[in-house]
C-alpha cells in the first residue's frame, strides 16, 4: 500500500515553491540560493523515482557478469574487469549496459542537457 503523499510529489511541491514563490521574493544572493536548493531538491526528487533503473543496472551486470550481488558490488568488479582487459566493448551487452547506465545516470543529474535530451528523442 502506497502512503500519500509521495516523498517524490512532496519535494516537487518544495521545489516548486523555492523556485516559483520564495526565489522571486528574495534579494538577489538569496534568490540564488533558494534557486540552487530547489535544484538540489529536485535532483533527489530524481533520483528516489530512478530506483526501477538501479534495479534494472543491477540485473544488466549481473548478467554480463553471470552472479548475483548488490548493484556497488557488481559495479566495481565490472570496473575491475575492464581495467584488468578481461571485458572490452567487444564484451558482449557490454557497450548496451553502459550506453543505458549512462542515459539513466543523465535523467536524474543533468535532464536537460542537449545532448542527452536528443539522444532520447532519437530513442524514439
Amino acid at each position: 500500500m502506497r502512503e500519500y503523499p509521495a516523498a517524490e510529489d512532496l519535494l516537487g511541491a518544495v521545489a516548486r515553491f523555492l523556485k516559483e514563490e520564495a526565489a522571486p521574493n528574495l534579494p538577489p544572493r538569496e534568490s540564488f540560493d533558494a534557486r540552487v536548493a530547489a535544484n538540489a531538491v529536485e535532483m533527489v526528487r530524481r533520483q528516489i523515482m530512478a530506483a526501477a533503473e538501479r534495479e534494472a543496472e543491477r540485473e544488466r551486470l549481473a548478467a554480463l557478469l553471470g552472479r548475483d550481488g548488490d548493484l556497488d558490488e557488481l559495479t566495481a568488479d565490472l570496473a575491475a574487469k575492464v581495467r584488468e582487459g578481461e571485458m572490452d566493448l567487444t564484451t558482449p551487452g557490454l557497450a548496451d549496459h553502459l550506453w543505458r547506465t549512462t542515459m539513466d545516470k543523465l535523467a536524474v543529474d543533468q535532464p536537460r542537457f542537449a545532448p542527452y535530451r536528443r539522444a532520447r528523442a532519437a530513442e524514439g
